[in-house]
């Protein structure tokens, strides 16, 4: 990571100063994408986020809160999304890398790339949605359903569990 990098965030202040405390935002447009999946925080999309840094024994503690906005399309009727992205992190710095699990501060600086890229990814939907009632696409014609409309399964029974239609709940008669 070059030395340029928005996520560098210098604490040689912090640094074997048990009890220092920081606090620090960060504003930045997104270097590269997040994510890889149907919604992704795009390149320049801008970014905040809101660092608490302490200074410990063994290390640099950084807590930060991360807001910014992802675009995707909804997974029911196609349409561009945009879902705003609020997560929190906590990580330790450690002062060397021998005590070090992850992360370590070199140069006197905590590098918050990998953390912060971590932390929104997995926040990021698996499937969203336009509106939590959004009706989705027609099944025959593919086209967009009028709000309110409830989708109609009117595809044909494929034969193949034609004999399992005597077992829907509706149909059965039996008083158990």
């Amino acid at each position: 990571m070059p030395a340029t990098s928005p996520y560098l965030v210098p604490v040689h202040d912090l640094m074997h100063r048990p009890g220092e405390l920081r606090e620090r935002v960060l504003e930045f447009d997104v270097p590269e994408q997040l994510g890889e999946s149907i919604a992704v925080v795009k390149q320049g999309e801008p970014i905040r986020i809101d660092l608490r840094l302490e200074g410990l024994h063994d290390g640099v503690l950084v807590t930060g809160e991360v807001d910014t906005t992802a675009d995707g399309e909804c997974v029911r009727c196609l349409d561009p999304v945009e879902v705003p992205v609020e997560v929190e992190f906590q990580e330790l710095f450690a002062y060397s890398q021998d005590e070090a699990f992850d992360f370590a501060i070199r140069d006197d600086h905590v590098n918050l790339e990998s953390v912060v890229r971590d932390a929104v990814v997995l926040a990021l939907p698996f499937q969203p949605v336009c509106r939590p009632d959004c009706p989705g696409l027609d099944s025959l014609t593919g086209e967009k359903l009028p709000d309110g409309a409830v989708p109609q399964n009117r595809e044909a029974t494929d034969p193949r569990w034609a004999a399992l239609e005597g077992f829907r709940p509706e149909n059965n008669t039996d008083t158990e």
